[in-house]
């Protein structure tokens, strides 16, 4: 099981690693695109990890297309979150301290299905999300795009 630690400056004891998150809205914008993990059984919104030779762009699109089979357009780039008190360890033992580009995206295509990443999928609306155990902070990131902020926020 993938563990999150706190703490201050913990994340220096992990590796650094850049990845990106899609924040996809219902036609109406009531409704948000999560996933459950198959890792840890929370709720998040699909991403991961940046490969090497692929823009951060292509990562995004390649994580939601692997967790949930839709093709999506990058609209806009929400925010840049890093956070120095935290530490991701993995099952294997690995610790990673990770930078995130979350994109708002719009579906172009596919349809939506589950991988080995993920035990379930769908659109949610906000108020459900608050009884859901959601991984770190994926909520805020759904909160800030609903910012519709001109300039992307870092945090």
């Amino acid at each position: 099981m993938t563990h999150v630690l706190y703490g201050e400056r913990i994340g220096q004891e992990g590796e650094l690693r850049i990845g990106s998150c899609a924040i996809i809205f219902d036609d109406t914008r009531q409704k948000v695109l999560l996933t459950r993990r198959a890792d840890n059984g929370l709720w998040c919104l699909p991403g991961g990890k940046m490969e090497p030779g692929e823009s951060i762009e292509e990562c995004c699109r390649r994580e939601v297309l692997e967790e949930t089979g839709l093709d999506v357009e990058l609209t806009r780039l929400v925010a840049v979150y890093s956070n120095r008190d935290q530490l991701v360890v993995y099952q294997d033992g690995v610790k990673v301290q990770f930078v995130i580009l979350s994109f708002e995206a719009q579906i172009a295509g596919g349809m939506l299905a589950l991988s080995n990443e993920t035990t379930d999928a769908g659109f949610f609306p906000f108020a459900e999300m608050e009884q859901m155990e959601m991984h770190d902070r994926h909520k805020d990131r759904v909160l800030d795009a609903l910012q519709n902020s001109p300039i992307p926020l870092v945090r």
